[in-house]
């Protein structure tokens, strides 16, 4: 093997002129170094985006929901077999509806969503998220408390301290046909967030979830519960354990995934995407190796015929090409892989390419770096070295020996 290995470095850079094969072999460890690079780079700054949208949108989602079909159940069995769950850290029952909210002549569509306190910071992240205020949810001066979304606030021009009405649409054909009033109660904005998710700033309104029962008309039932686990990694194996132990006629279980399972699914073919489109570019380098090693072969025709001559075997002709192939692609993949996590490196550190905060939610371009992503890039950067290298070894090893050196 060394002897294959030291023939083959000798045919690839220690040459006593620059010739036309040199230079296609320069342009082929150009080209992979290139295309291993923007890999890295790309795969990088999608990492980036989707790590930050999932944090955006986990922000305020719970890592698992559990939703009630029927009020046909049985509480406290159910609530036990939810406290078994592996990794749990924290359980809140919860109620969720739409109701109009009024303020001062201005009316807005809102989700509002009845919790416990305890899920409250444990769960939704309340206390951290909250801009202006605090996240309080129990009663003062005999109101009920609620916390508001950033952009919905300014949509009806409340701020904390502000009373705000909330009417439900429970029995709202009864409101129709009986001329009766419809469900309504006063609420003090004790607090204003803000979730970095739109969805939530515009939409949500957070209260207790007594307050909500009795608004929505659920009286003493739950529309469902969510969980939070010890690591969003954990969810699908919770999710197998509580389908299994919970009845399905009754219970429907869905993961932080699941929530905005389209979005996800894009993001994941958009990296793919990328992925095919820019291995195109290590794929032209091989090609250039293909052909370099094809010219190689016959300029070397000669060296082959006197080498086998010499008693070398078929073996040895194949692997001293296959090992140049090799040889450009290992110098190839490891300058890539290098210069990738170079850019990447200045990204994260210097933040050479900024972004508008008063554009967007961020400040820098994102970028994460992910150990798997090298060995995907740099394994199919080989693997097609290595499948490039193949066919004109195969030539080199087929040569003739006779004929090769009979002019000589």
């Amino acid at each position: 093997m060394l002897f294959e290995r030291f023939i083959a470095k000798r045919y690839l850079v220690s040459r006593h002129k620059i010739n036309f094969i040199s230079v296609i072999s320069f342009i082929s460890i150009s080209g992979i170094t290139l295309g291993v690079a923007a890999l890295i780079v790309v795969l990088s700054v999608f990492n980036g985006f989707g790590s930050l949208v999932k944090s955006f949108l986990i922000n305020f989602d719970p890592h698992l929901r559990v939703e009630i079909l029927t009020s046909d159940f049985n509480k406290p069995e159910t609530e036990k077999i939810l406290n078994g769950t592996p990794e749990l850290t924290a359980l809140s029952p919860y109620i969720q509806g739409k109701a109009l909210a009024y303020r001062k002549n201005r009316t807005q569509i809102v989700n509002l969503k009845g919790i416990t306190p305890e899920g409250a910071d444990k769960i939704y992240n309340l206390d951290r998220n909250t801009a202006l205020g605090r996240a309080s949810l129990g009663e003062s001066n005999g109101i009920k408390e609620i916390v508001i979304g950033l952009r919905l606030a300014d949509k009806l021009q409340v701020i904390t301290g502000d009373t705000l009405i909330l009417i439900s649409p429970s029995g709202i054909e009864s409101v129709i046909t009986q001329y009766v009033m419809p469900s309504m109660e006063s609420f003090l904005v004790a607090g204003i967030f803000s979730s970095e998710n739109n969805e939530y700033d515009e939409n949500f309104i957070f209260c207790s979830i007594d307050a909500a029962q009795r608004l929505m008309g659920y009286r003493e039932s739950y529309q469902g519960y969510e969980i939070k686990l010890s690591s969003i990694e954990k969810t699908e194996k919770a999710k197998e354990y509580l389908t299994e132990k919970l009845d399905k006629s009754i219970f429907t279980v869905n993961t932080w995934f699941d929530f905005h399972k389209e979005l996800y699914s894009v993001m994941v073919i958009e990296r793919w995407t990328a992925y095919i489109i820019l291995s195109l570019i290590i794929l032209v380098a091989t090609f250039n190796i293909l052909g370099s090693l094809s010219m190689s072969v016959i300029e070397k025709r000669r060296d082959i015929g006197i080498l086998r001559s010499m008693g070398v075997e078929e073996k040895s002709i194949l692997r001293i090409f296959m090992f140049e192939g090799i040889l450009v692609g290992i110098i190839g993949t490891f300058t890539g892989a290098l210069l990738g996590y170079l850019v990447c490196f200045l990204q994260i550190v210097y933040n050479i390419y900024p972004l508008d905060p008063t554009q967007y939610k961020i400040d820098s371009l994102p970028m994460e770096l992910r150990l798997t992503d090298f060995f995907f890039v740099a394994g199919m950067s080989m693997l097609l070295s290595i499948l490039a290298s193949l066919y004109p070894a195969k030539r080199a090893a087929k040569i003739n020996p006779v004929e090769a050196i009979k002019w000589e």
